[in-house]
């Protein structure tokens, strides 16, 4: 008959905490009217409760701050922290502990050890603490391995591991629209708006810090969402910039060609990369998070082989006098050059 081994028990205990910004304490404000039984009671009650707000007990947000009572959510974009601590539990000093962290996500292994240094001892009921920090660029599962080596008094080496599974959220739905514009007068030939709509996706509200447009290396870009107001430049969502849980915001910008490749439309009628846009917001008690979209592209405007735009026209003209009108006829091909033949041709109005 075959008989297991006993199970070997460690003498290290490893604890592992993720760190996140407390909440305020909320309480449940139970109270009733003067003329019912406990007349005052429960009023009195809540206007001593040290929790409440002095003037407005029966808001169920209070004033003081509650640690966290879960792991919480994880959303793209955000600081994950996390606190290990391994202790000794035995009665024995315990030789050349090595604590090491990595985090596994579908894609890569990360290691997030501050150090790699293996401690020369640590005695009964003494303790090593490391803090890890990992910004989150990937959604789906993360594994935190924590791994932890050392050598017993008896020379003995041990070795044990604990898996941490959570999973990363995603929190903002990041919607865009293009729309080409054709210039008349300007010297301009090519522009792009960019609409892009952000919707929190979370459960709490944001504050939206900042909200860019990186553009491509042909592009100049012009922000669209903000007005004029007595001088000063004022933003179009308003003094407070909360975007709350499924709110949409819409932000409009404009690109234009540099002047280097304005009259080159050639080259700008095949530019499909606009930019990519930087957002940044911060939750809670100033959590922040940052994300950037990957290079956003549009469909190109057939414009053909040939353009032509106008440069000048008058704004009014005289019966039965000439008058003098500008174009400017683009070969938007970069492969051949063109014999063209210009024929004006006569209308009821003007010949």
């Amino acid at each position: 008959m075959e008989v297991n081994p006993p199970k070997q028990e460690h003498l290290l205990a490893l604890k592992v905490m993720r760190l996140t910004k407390p909440t305020l304490f909320t309480n449940i404000p139970v109270t009733c009217e003067e003329k019912d039984l406990p007349g005052d009671l429960f009023n009195q009650l809540m206007r001593e409760d040290p929790s409440t707000v002095n003037g407005a007990e029966i808001l169920m947000l209070g004033e003081m701050l509650t640690l966290p009572q879960n792991f919480g959510n994880i959303f793209l974009g955000e600081t994950f922290s996390s606190y290990i601590s391994v202790h000794n539990d035995s009665n024995q000093v315990v030789k050349d502990i090595l604590v090491k962290a990595d985090l596994q996500t579908s894609s890569q292994r990360l290691n997030l050890s501050a150090s790699n240094a293996a401690v020369a001892e640590l005695k009964p009921d003494c303790c090593i603490d490391d803090v890890i920090h990992h910004e989150v660029k990937e959604i789906g599962t993360h594994i935190l391995v924590c791994a932890v080596s050392y050598t017993t008094q008896g020379g003995e080496k041990m070795y044990f591991r604990k898996f941490f599974k959570f999973q990363v959220l995603k929190p903002l739905d990041v919607k865009t629209k293009f729309y080409n514009a054709e210039s008349d007068l300007s010297s301009v030939t090519d522009e792009v708006f960019l609409e892009a709509q952000i919707q929190n996706i979370t459960t709490s509200p944001m504050f939206m810090e900042k909200v860019s447009l990186e553009p491509s290396i042909m592009y100049n870009v012009a922000e669209l969402n903000s007005v004029s107001q007595a001088g000063e430049c004022v933003t179009t969502f308003g003094s407070r910039a909360y975007l709350q849980p499924m709110d949409t915001r819409q932000y409009l910008y404009c690109l234009k060609p540099k002047k280097e490749f304005a009259e080159k439309a050639g080259i700008i009628k095949g530019v499909t990369v606009i930019g990519k846009l930087d957002i940044v917001w911060k939750t809670n008690l100033g959590e922040r998070g940052r994300l950037q979209t990957s290079q956003l592209q549009r469909m190109a405007p057939g414009y053909g082989d040939v353009r032509l735009s106008l440069e000048a026209i008058p704004d009014t003209v005289n019966l039965e006098e000439p008058f003098h009108i500008t174009c400017k006829i683009t070969n938007c091909s970069s492969e051949r050059t063109m014999d063209l033949v210009l024929e004006m041709c006569n209308t009821n109005s003007i010949h």
